[in-house]
């Protein structure tokens, strides 16, 4: 039984740093769209876990503007949908 929580443990953990190495950081050349909103949408619950503690961003400064705005605001939508499975 112990074995299986430490699996579970160290599963939630590897989860959550593959979803938090693709946040934002910083200024960079590209400009992200509509679906580089919608990732970041989509995992801005880790990205601000990883923010009260690291040096990351939240969202990409270099945007492409209402498309991107649109597409993390689904990718947020989507995301609460299926963490709390209602609106």
């Amino acid at each position: 039984m112990k074995f299986k929580r430490l699996i579970t443990i160290v599963l939630f953990l590897f989860l959550i740093l593959s979803l938090t190495s693709c946040v934002p950081a910083g200024v960079t050349e590209y400009e992200y769209g509509f679906f580089g909103g919608f990732w970041h949408g989509f995992i801005i619950t880790f990205s601000l876990i990883g923010y009260w503690f690291f040096d990351i961003g939240i969202w990409a400064e270099t945007n492409t503007g209402l498309t991107y705005y649109l597409g993390c605001g689904i990718g947020m939508l989507i995301m609460s949908i299926l963490s709390y499975g209602r609106l």
